[in-house]
């Protein structure tokens, strides 16, 4: 994309290079079934974790919160 914008040689060379750094990772993936298996895994357990810190994050949230001040009682008739 850089090469549409900057229109010079450089530019045209590294847009280049980025797409066969793309196209070979995306080579290794589809070769490698077990490099692909782990991915997965790693994602899935990002997730969990995701979902754990949001909960945890409520929580404090809701020790935060203040108490609501008990109703004083009239002294007196």
């Amino acid at each position: 994309m850089a090469a549409s914008v900057l229109n010079s040689p450089r530019a045209v060379e590294v847009s280049v290079f980025i797409v066969r750094a793309f196209i070979k990772l995306r080579r290794m993936i589809a070769e490698n079934k077990d490099l692909s298996r782990r991915i997965v895994q790693i994602e899935r357990h990002l997730a969990d974790h995701d979902e754990q810190i949001i909960d945890l994050i409520k929580a404090i949230k809701q020790l935060l919160k203040p108490d609501p001040l008990p109703k004083k009682r009239r002294i007196g008739y």
